[in-house]
């Protein structure tokens, strides 16, 4: 029993330890990076937000070049009905079409790991 705890105490330990970087965090790693202040950099972080945000819901698609790239999708209506679902049927309401964002990775990201 003993050995069981210790191994949920070190695998609680590493989950604590992987976390995602906070905004804070970035504007930190920027400002060391580029020489700029901290609070320069989260300024700039945030300009990239609405910058963003402004052009994937307007042209659809938006890219940091390096990293990612954002764009939307349009999903089709679903009729209502009945569907067999694992063997049973299941009955399946009307679904109007709506619009999803997606985040991929670019290529060179990919390649980079």
């Amino acid at each position: 029993m003993a050995p069981m705890k210790a191994a949920m105490k070190a695998m609680k330990a590493m989950k604590a330890g992987k976390r995602a970087m906070t905004k804070g965090g970035l504007a930190e790693a920027l400002a060391s990076e580029t020489g700029l202040k901290k609070s320069e950099c989260s300024k700039v972080v945030d300009a990239i937000t609405l910058v963003g945000a402004k052009e994937v819901k307007s042209t659809g698609k938006f890219v940091l070049p390096g990293l990612c790239m954002i764009k939307t999708r349009q999903k089709a209506a679903t009729k209502a009905g009945k569907r067999n679902m694992f063997g049973k049927e299941v009955v399946v309401k009307a679904k109007p079409a709506s619009t999803v964002v997606k985040a991929t990775c670019v290529s060179a990201l990919k390649k980079s790991i």
